[in-house]
């Protein structure tokens, strides 16, 4: 088993939003997000999989595929369909998100790693 405190070594970009690898498989990824005030990720879409996200801290705007921005905070789940266009943008406060990815065929056999892939089960 592999764990981790989601909320523990936080690091944030001072131009883009950061999107830190926690582990990325064959099967999957794993991806934990931190945008500083004011910071969007531009729409965009995961063509093959499903993209989940769960809120850990702050709020944020999520734009799924019609397109009517929302706001979100903590213990939120969203769902996106595969190729469902998306998009986020922190609002006053630091936006901390993890984001899961399943089925990602562009996903290279032996390119795995993330922040978890060094503990041992």
């Amino acid at each position: 088993m592999k764990s981790m405190n989601l909320l523990d070594e936080l690091q944030f970009r001072d131009q883009n939003p950061y999107a830190e690898p926690l582990l990325v498989t064959e099967t999957g990824r794993i991806l934990r997000f931190t945008l500083r005030p004011g910071q969007e990720i531009r729409e965009h879409s995961a063509p093959k999989s499903p993209f989940y996200a769960v809120v850990l801290k702050g709020h944020g705007v999520f734009a799924g595929g019609d397109g009517e921005a929302r706001r979100f905070g903590p213990h939120t789940l969203l769902v996106f369909d595969p190729g469902e266009n998306h998009m986020i943008r922190a609002e006053d406060e630091e936006l901390v998100f993890v984001g899961f990815l399943h089925g990602v065929e562009e996903t290279r056999a032996g390119k795995v790693g993330g922040k978890l892939a060094g503990q041992d089960s």
